[in-house]
């Protein structure tokens, strides 16, 4: 996106948006929640979906898979560790995995 489609959208033009519509503008809430729903409508998923979700299992894949959560917290933009500890969970197969691998006793 950011190399082929988003230079045409922004039609030569300096934007401080990432993603932009048709017309070149930056993206709204409501163009996201649509496209998101347009999608997962399309794809047969009938569970309530969102931008938030799409954040919350972001942040869930990467802890799941090893990333620290110090990098996790810079990735989602907060400023307090804590905000990025209650906004993800680590599954309790995972949190096993991982003493399993680096306890002494594991």
């Amino acid at each position: 996106y950011f190399t082929e489609s988003r230079p045409i959208l922004a039609k030569g033009k300096k934007s401080d948006y990432f993603y932009l519509s048709g017309r070149g503008k930056g993206m709204t809430r409501q163009t996201f929640w649509h496209i998101i729903k347009k999608h997962a409508f399309q794809a047969g998923i009938t569970k309530n979906i969102s931008p938030h979700t799409l954040r919350h299992s972001f942040a869930t894949h990467l802890l799941n898979n090893g990333a620290n959560l110090r990098v996790v917290q810079m990735l989602l933009g907060h400023s307090d560790l804590s905000t990025t500890q209650i906004y993800t969970h680590i599954a309790t197969a995972r949190l096993q995995e991982i003493h399993s691998e680096h306890h002494p006793r594991g």
